[in-house]
């Protein structure tokens, strides 16, 4: 949203010659922008943290069956 009011500031400045309204919608789109990224970082990061996790758990789930490991599934029933 502050991008586009942004680019509108720009374009009202553009048309009425008004420099620092141009400048003002410019930074406007700027600011939006940087906090878009930090966002879109913070989602990656949530998302490795997760990953890490089930990689974990996996790993966990893997090792559970003791020395064979868990071979009850692949062994004929009598």
């Amino acid at each position: 949203m502050d991008k586009a009011e942004g680019k509108m500031k720009e374009a009202y400045g553009a048309l009425v010659g008004d420099e620092a309204k141009k400048a003002e919608g410019r930074a406007q789109q700027r600011k939006a922008e940087a906090e878009a990224e930090a966002e879109q970082r913070e989602k990656t990061g949530r998302a490795e943290v997760e990953a890490k996790k089930a990689e974990e758990e996996r790993d966990r789930q893997k090792g559970k069956g003791g020395l064979l490991g868990d071979v009850g599934g692949t062994l004929p029933k009598l």
